[in-house]
């Protein structure tokens, strides 16, 4: 008999996004801007260590053009951004004209580049005067917020395609009243219960605002930090049940709370769980290296649960991929990563699921909280001493993907680890911006 030998089939088609498909990366203003001095974050700040203080940041407030330019030449349609409240409002009830106008510049820049816009109102920071006061656990707080968005929306409202209310709310909650980790923590459930409701009293009243006849009826959503949990066995019931409970809690809770107000889900993916019955209730599990790769901050790098998550929120409305990015220093474990998520977005859109939009966390190295300046996101290297801006390898291949509209076959090969970033400072040095 003679053997048959099987040749294994390979795929060599661009793996497609739909027509219209919005790629860009994201940022915040107290994490790039500098100088937000008003705010309850710069107040704590003061008497951390140096290199945990925000500072200057990335003095994007200064800078925004250079920044704003790089993105465009690396073939980004679109943008995240947040503004400041604190700056708009220094002191309650006292509006900073020449704030507002700085975004308004800020804004119009963006879409002179032909950039669709996507602006977040509430990005982690307060006001110090509200923070003063009890902060999302005043009772007053969502009229706060309201108040400050019937202010600036008129002035910006021109400028923006899509409005973001209220960033990772869960988050907010998690590192303030559970990990204590972040300004004005504490261990308060009450405190805790509170602040969820405002932060949920806020995003309704600001989409019935901008939904009103004074505003200009563009798309409103939210962002939220969505996790991919899983049974650490197969088959235990006990794990199968704490999985739909934190799903529940986690991913869900907040849209309940809101439903009938999004025009579309933000969605923010960087973690994934696996829950092991020890004990009376069901642990997260830890995996680290060598077993599972993981970025700098320790995160274990599973894309399958982008799918994971994409598929259990899909529904009739619209879901843009917010945020999702990797802290490392090795670029091209970040190549890895932009090639592995989004392959599993367009699983997800093969699927059924909506998906419209991925903005990767984040444009530029920036300011990351309470871990300080260490933690490297960026598509763009910031030095911070001399402020200069250095386009990584893995924003090149960012950009061959947008360029496509899809992954090419050719970018596969990261998925075997076989590409390196020498590679593809090769094979794009012709596009990189002359922005030194």
């Amino acid at each position: 008999m003679h053997k048959t030998h099987l040749k294994e089939k390979h795929d060599h088609q661009t793996l497609k996004f739909p027509q219209g498909f919005l790629w860009g990366a994201a940022t915040s203003a107290h994490q790039v801007e500098g100088g937000n001095i008003y705010n309850d974050w710069w107040k704590w700040e003061q008497d951390r260590p140096p290199h945990l203080r925000s500072g200057a940041a990335c003095d994007q407030y200064n800078r925004y053009r250079e920044d704003f330019e790089m993105a465009k030449d690396l073939n980004h349609n679109a943008h995240r951004l947040s503004i400041e409240w604190s700056r708009i409002e220094p002191r309650e009830g006292e509006f900073n004209l020449a704030e507002i106008e700085h975004y308004v510049k800020l804004l119009k820049h963006l879409k002179s580049l032909n950039m669709t816009v996507m602006l977040t109102l509430w990005h982690f920071t307060l006001p110090g005067w509200l923070a003063d006061c009890g902060g999302w656990e005043n009772f007053k707080a969502p009229f706060y917020f309201e108040r400050f968005v019937k202010k600036i929306a008129p002035e910006l409202g021109e400028y923006v395609d899509f409005w973001v209310t209220i960033n990772e709310p869960g988050v907010y909650i998690y590192e303030t009243y559970i990990e204590r980790v972040w300004p004005h923590s504490k261990k308060s459930l009450i405190g805790q219960i509170k602040t969820y409701l405002n932060l949920a009293s806020a995003h309704r009243k600001t989409y019935r605002f901008l939904h009103s006849k004074n505003a200009l009826g563009k798309p409103v959503g939210m962002a939220q930090n969505i996790m991919s949990f899983e049974p650490y066995h197969k088959h235990s019931i006990m794990e199968q049940l704490a999985v739909v409970v934190n799903d529940i809690f986690t991913n869900h809770l907040f849209y309940f709370l809101t439903r009938g107000t999004h025009d579309f889900l933000g969605i923010n993916y960087y973690f994934h769980a696996r829950l092991k019955h020890q004990g009376l209730i069901p642990q997260k599990v830890d995996f680290s290296p060598p077993t599972h790769e993981v970025s700098d901050l320790g995160w274990e790098i599973y894309p399958e649960g982008l799918f994971d998550v994409l598929s259990d929120l899909s529904d009739d409305v619209p879901i843009y991929i917010t945020e999702c990015g990797i802290a490392s220093t090795n670029d091209d474990r970040r190549n890895r990563f932009l090639v592995a998520y989004l392959q599993e977005v367009v699983r997800a859109i093969k699927s059924g699921v909506n998906v419209r939009g991925f903005f990767y966390w984040s444009l530029i190295d920036n300011f990351e909280w309470h871990l300080g300046f260490t933690p490297r996101f960026g598509l763009i290297e910031v030095d911070y001493e001399t402020q200069k801006r250095h386009i990584r390898p893995s924003a090149l291949t960012f950009a061959e993907i947008i360029a496509a509209n899809g992954i090419p076959h050719t970018l596969m090969r990261f998925l075997g680890h076989t590409v390196t970033s020498e590679e593809v400072l090769k094979r794009f040095q012709k596009m990189e911006p002359q922005h030194k």
